[in-house]
């Protein structure tokens, strides 16, 4: 019998783990909302003696209050006795979170007095170690609730059994800031930019003439080549850690010409070498501006 998969959903109040649960029952996991640390062993080992549960989701956040401190420890402990496991790790910017909780008029957890801004904050560097812990960190600052469920469901839906590790490929503009799950990313900006080609400057590098121009330059091929070196050597040792998603951010300045080229490029090589790859071009509906 095949063991039933378990997923730990924590992250930041206000980011969506509400919204994540019920895609994780609806992909037909048997979920459980602020289960107790010190309760999680248990019902691990119950789920796995369990034929009819494929899977099972726990939400744990500070409601927990002394016992969400367990957590890591009870993560060790998974780990000793050779229960598999993913941690989903939500955030958003703070931004967001004060907007959504302006909207909901529902308190933090962590808040006093009314100081939201310093219970985000608190709650932020309490869940550092966790973050770091994460399989899957989302940022769902810019998700809608259809692009949330689509993250989840393209990593962790049960049909078919246990998904093939996949290669998630962003192409972003600096200006609009960092994609702030991403794992690890590439600045691209050295390289000749069409925006300042008049021929190019309203193409995106989805245009085969932009992504002509970009390569053309012995520079950008050196570069193409170089990352697709690292990249190829990196991916097995993320999939070996048990990552079942590593998403690669490429950067340029307004993310509609090179960043977009090098994350095609990047993505084809990557499918060609055998990965399961998604490719997502971040802020190419935005407006372009200057050094776009």
């Amino acid at each position: 019998m095949e063991a039933a998969r378990l997923v730990i959903i924590s992250g930041l109040s206000g980011a969506g783990r509400t919204e994540a649960m019920r895609v994780f029952e609806d992909l037909g996991y048997f979920c459980v909302d602020n289960l107790p640390p010190n309760l999680a062993a248990k019902f691990a080992e119950l789920i796995q003696k369990s034929p009819d549960v494929k899977g099972a989701a726990l939400v744990m956040d500070v409601r927990g209050g002394a016992f969400f401190q367990e957590l890591e420890a009870t993560l060790k402990a998974f780990d000793e006795s050779g229960i598999s496991y993913q941690v989903v790790f939500l955030e958003a910017d703070e931004e967001t979170l004060i907007h959504r909780y302006k909207l909901s008029r529902r308190r933090h957890p962590l808040e006093s007095q009314g100081r939201l801004v310093e219970a985000l904050r608190r709650e932020k560097e309490a869940l550092g170690a966790l973050r770091g812990l994460a399989h899957v960190v989302i940022d769902t600052s810019g998700l809608s609730s259809l692009q949330l469920r689509q993250r989840i469901s393209d990593v962790f839906r049960l049909d078919g059994g246990t998904l093939p590790f996949q290669v998630r490929l962003v192409s972003f503009g600096f200006k609009y800031g960092l994609p702030k799950d991403a794992d690890l990313v590439f600045d691209v900006r050295f390289l000749p930019n069409p925006y300042y080609v008049d021929a190019l400057r309203n193409l995106t590098g989805n245009a085969d003439e932009v992504r002509d121009y970009v390569l053309r330059f012995p520079l950008a091929k050196e570069t193409e080549q170089r990352l697709e070196s690292l990249l190829e050597f990196l991916m097995p040792h993320f999939q070996q850690e048990g990552k079942p998603q590593v998403t690669v951010a490429v950067g340029c300045t307004g993310g509609q010409h090179r960043s977009v080229v090098f994350a095609n490029q990047l993505g084809s090589f990557l499918e060609n070498a055998g990965q399961r790859v998604l490719i997502e071009h971040r802020d190419l509906e935005r407006q372009g501006g200057p050094g776009a």
